[in-house]
């Protein structure tokens, strides 16, 4: 994982247009969505000292996706959330599991944060299977996004 960088704008284009790889966001992004993520991100590397990494091939270096640590609002409450994406080609491959874990070890050892979140959509039984082998266990349900995600949780020490 790696700060995203502006030549990533057209790989991370092709996962974030992906209709598959993105069927659980409102649509695909645009070309333009895609760059205000990465130019946000970017702002949250300075102003949050985290955020969405991309992620990439070690043998090759090409980006296949995202993950990192990033700040939520959660029925009021701001909470810290470790997120994912990875394209559809490189899913059941165990990256997005490798690169939250990381995450996990980055919040809680290093941030010393006490606890660490995972908002996902209820069918994405995937993302659900990622953050169960990170030890993360569902806390509850809630209204995000303008529909109701589950809330992944995981305490440090637990």
């Amino acid at each position: 994982m790696r700060p995203y960088e502006g030549a990533d704008l057209k790989q991370l284009h092709r996962i974030f247009s992906d209709v598959e790889t993105m069927r659980f966001y409102p649509a695909p992004f645009s070309l333009q969505q895609t760059k205000k993520w990465i130019d946000r991100n970017k702002e949250r590397y300075l102003v949050d000292g985290v955020g969405l990494w991309a992620v990439c091939l070690k043998d090759t270096k090409q980006l296949i996706g995202d993950c990192g640590i990033v700040k939520q609002i959660v029925d009021g409450q701001e909470e810290m959330e470790i997120g994912y994406h990875i394209h559809k080609h490189h899913w059941s491959k165990g990256y997005a599991t490798e690169a939250a874990k990381v995450c996990r070890q980055l919040g809680f050892e290093r941030m010393k944060l006490s606890k660490l979140i995972s908002i996902i959509d209820p069918l994405n039984v995937a993302s659900i299977r990622v953050a169960e082998k990170i030890g993360f266990k569902k806390e509850k349900e809630s209204d995000i996004f303008g529909k109701t995600h589950l809330i992944y949780a995981r305490y440090r020490g637990s």
